[in-house]
């Protein structure tokens, strides 16, 4: 699991947040203009998509090539931007039962298949051009006034520009609230055209609606972009309890994989203590026994994290994440001749047959440094690559077997390739320009550096 770093903020900042914000649908500019830490892992992103699969299909957006992007964040959150759905770990971890993420999921679909983003792109636009008519009206009448020397004119032109801001805000944000109510109300759809409870999604806004009373903060709820949490139980809960699927469970299997995924993502992003508490009903339960593994391979022994998690194995042992994990902990305790064979079986027993499982086995491959193991690493990562090109890190090591098998152009290819995928678009040039100098003109690798090499770099003329 490749997590980054948790952001700080407060328990309280987390939950008030929440309550208020869940479900935004922000343009992309918003969320490009700051640094998203994202989250990859084979196991989390397989069990999401198996969640929002269904949904989309309902929502009409199964061919939409949506991605679903892991947020390393804690607080309960979703949101979308452009073709993206982003999730927020927190809400992963707190959500008790998988229903209560489809129901997320459900929403921001919701927002996707009614184009909100575009019309909300349209409404900006017109709140942008009653400020600047405010503003140019405002300054008409101030001026005026100084001319005059009426101060009271001057004053009525300041009211104005005060006036028009306020006005746009309120409108847009009225749009937004408007918008809201309609993607809950297409969820409820969504969850009843698949056969599923939209309990779930009652059920998170209850919660946001326990923590906002308990936090005492007073909301003016014409200044924020989402209805409040009691407001919206009060006009989903009848409808909710219509559908025949009210008191549906999810699968005994499905709650499982859920609370494994908590227990993953609770063991790297929390401290032990944390963790424990989370599973504090039943703490010799198969994820309360993976997040103690993973808490032992991350502060404990390699040895004693290697004895949990053969024991998690022999339980289940044709679920590929533990042999992931087993192939995670021999790595760090410098036996890669033993991860190969863990991430091997790994890579065959995952389901989705992902990149990033193909890219751990390829970093055991390289790690060895043997040279029949570079070799075998390069087709396998080379096939994570097509199978994700999003990923960085399968790009360096890929850079890291052909550079130690003395492939310097290709090397240096791989490497202007995850600089690309990165966003490093400066450096990936740097490096594509050099890999080209060593290639025959015209071959696959020249024409693919001539590709960086030539790419506008957003934002730059």
């Amino acid at each position: 699991m490749s997590v980054a770093r948790l952001l700080p903020r407060t328990a309280a900042a987390a939950i008030l947040a929440a309550a208020i914000a869940f479900g935004a649908a922000p343009c992309p500019a918003a969320a490009q203009s700051r640094s998203v830490p994202v989250v990859r892992d084979a196991e989390i992103e397989g069990l999401v998509r198996e969640y929002a699969r269904p949904i989309f299909k309902a929502a009409g957006l199964s061919q939409a090539g949506i991605d679903i992007i892991l947020v390393n964040d804690p607080s309960f959150n979703a949101f979308v931007a452009g073709r993206r759905l982003f999730i927020n770990t927190g809400a992963l971890l707190q959500s008790e039962v998988p229903n209560e993420i489809i129901g997320v999921i459900a929403h921001e679909a919701g927002h996707l298949a009614g184009g909100h983003q575009e019309r909300l792109r349209t409404q900006i636009a017109r709140a942008q051009t009653m400020q600047v008519v405010s503003a140019l009206l405002g300054i008409g009448a101030t001026v005026a006034g100084a001319a005059t020397n009426n101060s009271g004119l001057a004053g009525v032109g300041s009211g104005i520009v005060a006036g028009g801001a306020e006005l746009a805000q309120r409108g847009l944000l009225g749009y937004q609230r408007g918008e809201e109510v309609t993607a809950d109300r297409s969820a409820l759809t969504y969850l009843e055209k698949t056969g599923q409870s939209p309990r779930g999604m009652i059920r998170t806004f209850e919660r946001f609606a326990d923590a906002l009373s308990l936090s005492g903060s007073r909301i003016d709820p014409y200044k924020i972009s989402h209805p409040l949490p009691r407001e919206r139980i009060a006009n989903l809960s009848a409808l909710a309890q219509q559908s025949p699927y009210y008191d549906r469970e999810d699968p005994e299997s499905l709650r499982l994989r859920h609370d494994l995924a908590r227990a993953k993502i609770a063991a790297y992003t929390q401290q032990p203590g944390a963790v424990r508490r989370l599973f504090s009903r039943n703490p010799t339960s198969l994820p309360a026994r993976y997040a103690d593994a993973i808490s032992t391979s991350l502060y404990g022994n390699p040895g004693e994290a290697l004895r949990k998690v053969d024991e998690l194995i022999r339980q289940s042992p044709k679920y590929a994440y533990f042999h992931e994990l087993r192939g995670e902990v021999l790595i760090r305790a410098n036996r890669p001749e033993q991860a190969i064979e863990a991430f091997a079986l790994a890579s065959r027993l995952d389901p989705a047959d992902t990149g990033l499982m193909k890219s751990g086995y390829g970093h055991a491959l390289v790690a060895s440094g043997k040279p029949e193991n570079l070799r075998k690493a390069i087709p396998v990562l080379k096939s994570a690559i097509a199978a994700d090109r999003d990923n960085p890190a399968s790009y360096h090591l890929l850079a890291q077997a052909e550079g130690r098998l003395g492939n310097i152009a290709e090397a240096e290819l791989a490497t202007a390739e995850g600089h690309f995928a990165s966003g490093r678009y400066q450096e990936a040039k740097i490096f594509a320009t050099r890999a080209q100098m060593k290639m025959k003109n015209g071959t696959p690798g020249w024409l693919r550096a001539q590709d960086i090499i030539g790419f506008k770099i957003p934002g730059k003329k």
